[in-house]
Formats: C-alpha cells, structure tokens, sequence
C-alpha cells in the first residue's frame, strides 16, 4: 500500500528526514517508534502533503503522491488521525464525524456515520454534544471515528495513545487489532514501545531521521539488545 524510498524532508536549513525507506503491506499493522524529536511528526507531515519532501519518493497503492496537495491524498484514501486528536472543538460531535467524509466517502455518509457509532456507542450518545467538551478519551475515539468516515485505504495513526489512561490505551489497541482485522492496514506512530509492538507485524525504530532497526515486531520485542541499546529499556 504504501512504499517510502529514500525519502530526505526538514524545515529551514534542518534536515530532519535523513534517507529512509520503509513499506506498509495490505492488511499489515507496521509500527513506527521513537522518542520525541527524532523525525515521526515530520514523517506524518510529509506523508499526509502538509510538509514537502526535499527527496525520494512515496508511493501509495504503486502512484506517486510525493508532492501532492492533501486533498488529493485524502481523495486517494490515505488519512491521518493526527496527534493531539485536532478535532474541531466548537462544532457538535456528529458536525465533526461529517466532516471526515468531506473529500471522500461522502456518498456513503449516512451508512459509515451509523458505522461509527456502532463502534463507538459512547459518540452516538454524545452526537450532539459540543466536542471541545469530551474527555480526552472520547476525544481520541472521535478523532479515529472521524477518519473512519473517509473509508480508509490506510489509516496513519499519530501517537494515539497520548494523554490517555492505560485502560484507554488497552481499548484503544484492541480497537486497532479489530479494524486491522477487517482488513484495515494501519500505520501505528508511538512512543508506546512495547504494546505497538506486541500488536505490529514489522516495526521501524527511527532515530535522528534515519530508521536504525525495522524488522519484524517479534524480534524487536524479545532481543535484550536492541532493546537496551535503541529502546532505553
């Protein structure tokens, strides 16, 4: 779904994104961990067209979208729940889950919203209800419903877990091994290392922009290591 190849990106004079090349295979869950600011936010950022590339290419289902606007990586089916849940906190819950359909799945608004709130019956209570006013919790569910509205081709998750509580964070894990098991691939971003790889097939360990490790989540999660010497563990 989607290949990364030598892919360079930065900010000013910073070049953040230093060569790296990674895959995400139909129906795979594939983990991408490190500590804050080694290169994840601006990986999301570049994948999604907010941020330009400087080099290499992405490809998403065999096109190139390096260098496409957002709108048309969204119409392609690749989105992005970012972190920090980016909801828009003046407008109802329902106005939100709407607006995930605005460029694509728009057809199937209704059905998808009814979706959405079988998976999240807590949204469907509270559809009316001003979204700036959920728990964080509900917020994060609104934020993935939201992009469930879209019918994702590849879901990007950033830092999902952030600010939640470990019983949150268990639901909310269990949710992502449920969509992937309807045959949702998902591109995983944490700082949470050890349950992203308990429930990835493969992972990527980046660190200064460059992906020391990646390898297959087993091997990651059982080697002392490389747990020891990339993980801090």
């Amino acid at each position: 779904m989607l290949e990364v190849t030598d892919l360079r990106a930065g900010y000013g004079g910073t070049e953040v994104l230093r060569g790296i090349d990674m895959t995400v295979g139909a129906g795979e869950i594939v983990a991408v961990l490190g500590s804050n600011g080694v290169g994840k936010t601006t990986l999301n950022k570049v994948l999604s067209g907010v941020l330009g590339c400087r080099a290499g290419e992405i490809r998403f289902d065999g096109k190139r979208i390096d260098g496409a606007a957002p709108k048309t990586i969204v119409e392609a089916g690749l989105i992005h729940v970012p972190e920090g849940r980016k909801i828009f906190p003046n407008l109802s819950v329902r106005e939100n889950l709407e607006l995930g359909s605005y460029r694509r799945a728009r057809a199937h608004r209704a059905k998808n919203l009814e979706r959405v709130f079988i998976i999240f019956p807590r949204l469907r209570e509270r559809a009316t209800q001003i979204a700036g006013t959920l728990s964080g919790g509900e917020q994060q569910m609104l934020a993935i419903g939201r992009a469930l509205m879209a019918e994702p081709r590849l879901l990007l998750l950033d830092e999902p877990s952030l600010g939640l509580s470990p019983l949150l964070v268990e639901e909310l894990f269990a949710l992502i091994k449920t969509l992937n098991a309807d045959g949702l691939p998902v591109m995983l971003v944490e700082q949470n290392v050890m349950q992203s790889l308990e429930l990835a097939s493969r992972a990527y360990i980046l660190e200064n922009g460059v992906f020391a490790l990646s390898g297959a989540a087993a091997q990651i999660r059982n080697d002392p290591n490389l747990k020891r010497t990339y993980l801090g563990m």
